[in-house]
């Protein structure tokens, strides 16, 4: 595209809170879509990376982290009239704090997970319960109900969590067309969870393969990745966390479940980084992927859950990441559980010197009339060249989410604190779509138990339920 529209304005200052590969990314995105000049756009960041990109598009570079102590002290000066819009990129930053902060100097919010103070997922003291993103996002919920209207907050909304959840919706309704029972898209909370209750999904995948490669190996003590690996290692390091639907029969032995909140979601005495599951994608096929905790697990099965009157349960779609990251990512990820979750000493973001491959993100919806229906974006890097500056093609899958999430935010500006759930999936995903690459649905036949081989392995696996989680999960 040459003629790239103008969303709309932004009538103050734009913070942009972490300048890591996806806010380095963000930053053209915003320029070339919304109406603001260089000189009202400010990043802090915690270190100098990226200080070459703000200063070729003309903007403020802050080297600074922000602690509980100086947040205020930094922030309220570059927030002098209302309408601003604070984006939060940053690891290690409370995204509670900020969207309180916003709410007092007028301004619209938006983060890609909901990041709390250092040391939040990974403190032995705190129970373990209290390291998940149930506890996150229920300690986020308790604060929209305090704050109420206002401006828009928009939570959580990268490519995943984000962008999955409104993949799930348009899902939903292609499966609802293709087998008879309508194409319309619901309306409201309780129709989305009727509808999905109506097509029997007994769950959704988050089904990920990453498969970009570069022209420089791994090397041993060295992490590489084509995202943060700071928030990928914070993910690693939490308990597996997933939704736990009313399909499933028995708790996992290792399972725990929360005393309070929805009640939507179970997490596993587990680390993510050790634990993989079984799912597939169109041009991967079956794969083997990480069960990394992720806010969607837990916002997809809890608004897609279908209550009586006086709140008994009657469904809800078990929910959880399933994770194939580019292939120098799993060596490294081996390693570092192999050292018993001590980081490497050196960390590299693949950039340039990817020479193929793309990223396959999407959702995969079992257990229907057409056994499992995968949805979802197939971002090559080299289409990812040609559409933005310094992305590769995960980066831009979740820039895209970024710059929709801000465009619904100041389209619908006066919601107060919302999950990706909540919002129009339709008009997310049309803003998102020129930077997705091509965005395709494909049904398969294959199921967890599929070329299990009983005669050389046996296992515990129920071949009449091939959904259940027990057959998902790799023991």
């Amino acid at each position: 595209m040459t003629d790239w529209p103008i969303y709309a304005p932004i009538k103050g200052a734009l913070v942009i809170v972490g300048f890591g590969s996806i806010g380095q990314g963000v930053l053209p995105l915003i320029l070339r879509h919304f109406d603001i000049e260089p000189t009202r756009i400010t990043i802090i960041s915690a270190d100098d990376n990226g200080r070459s990109v703000a200063e070729e598009y003309g903007v403020c570079f802050v080297h600074q982290a922000i602690t509980p102590d100086n947040l205020s002290q930094i922030l309220s000066p570059l927030f002098t009239r209302e309408g601003g819009f604070l984006v939060n990129l940053s690891v290690d930053v409370s995204s509670l704090a900020l969207v309180r902060f916003c709410r007092t100097v007028g301004a619209f919010y938006l983060d890609t997970c909901i990041e709390p103070w250092s040391g939040g997922y990974t403190d032995p003291d705190k129970e373990m319960s209290h390291r998940t993103n149930y506890w996150l996002r229920e300690t986020s919920l308790k604060l929209a109900s305090e704050l109420g209207a206002g401006p828009t907050a928009v939570m959580a909304h990268g490519a995943n969590p984000g962008l999955v959840s409104h993949f799930v919706k348009q899902a939903l309704v292609n499966i609802a067309g293709d087998v008879g029972v309508g194409a319309e898209a619901p309306r409201t909370r309780a129709d989305w969870a009727a509808l999905a209750s109506k097509l029997n999904v007994q769950g959704i995948h988050i089904a990920e393969r990453d498969t970009q490669v570069s022209d420089t190996a791994k090397v041993p003590g060295e992490f590489v990745n084509t995202w943060s690996i700071d928030g990928f290692l914070s993910e690693g390091m939490q308990p597996a966390e997933l939704g736990w639907g009313t399909f499933e029969d028995a708790l996992p032995e290792d399972g725990g479940e929360h005393e309070e909140g929805c009640g939507a979601a179970i997490y596993l005495k587990r680390p993510g980084a050790n634990t993989r599951v079984r799912t597939w994608t169109p041009l991967a096929g079956p794969i083997l992927g990480y069960l990394i905790t992720h806010n969607e697990a837990i916002s997809v099965a809890d608004y897609f859950t279908a209550r009586e009157d006086d709140g008994t349960v009657t469904y809800r779609p078990t929910c959880h990441y399933a994770y194939h990251p580019c292939d120098d990512a799993v060596l490294s990820l081996h390693e570092f559980v192999g050292n018993g979750f001590v980081p490497q000493a050196n960390f590299r973001l693949m950039g340039d010197e990817i020479t193929k491959g793309l990223d396959e993100l999407g959702v995969l919806l079992y257990g229907h009339a057409k056994n499992a229906y995968w949805f979802g974006s197939q971002l090559d890097i080299d289409e990812t060249r040609t559409l933005a500056p310094y992305q590769n093609a995960t980066g831009l899958q979740v820039s895209a989410a970024v710059l929709a999430g801000m465009v619904w935010a100041l389209e619908n500006p006066n919601e107060g604190m919302v999950e990706a759930e909540a919002m129009d999936h339709a008009r997310i995903l049309e803003v998102a779509a020129p930077y997705l690459g091509p965005v395709v649905g494909s049904y398969t036949d294959w199921t967890p138990v599929t070329g299990r081989n009983e005669d050389l392995f046996p296992a515990d696996y129920d071949a009449d339920e091939p959904w259940l989680f027990k057959n998902v999960i790799c023991r």
